[in-house]
């Protein structure tokens, strides 16, 4: 592809490199900052040292944050890709 006054693979390293800047700065913006809690900010249990010393700036314990991320979706017993029902209707 032409590209002007640019060296072949000039726009690709471009893209790359936009895309590396978001990804750094969405990352950056999951981690939590500051001082970590030493309870639980929803139900005041204690927070285990490990768990504070690996994530800085974390204010609920592991039980909760699983439910604020939604924990494991339950999955259904049905196949519905491989059931010869749902192709015949």
């Amino acid at each position: 592809m032409a590209g002007g006054w640019t060296r072949d693979g000039a726009v690709s390293e471009q893209i790359e490199a936009s895309i590396a800047d978001e990804l750094a700065r969405l990352k950056a913006a999951r981690q939590p900052t500051g001082e970590s809690l030493t309870h639980c900010a929803e139900c005041e249990e204690e927070i285990p040292e490990p768990r504070r010393t690996a994530i800085p700036g974390v204010k609920l314990c592991i039980d909760c944050q699983q439910d604020r991320d939604g924990g494991h979706a339950l999955r259904g017993g049905i196949n519905r890709r491989g059931s010869k029902d749902s192709q015949l209707k």
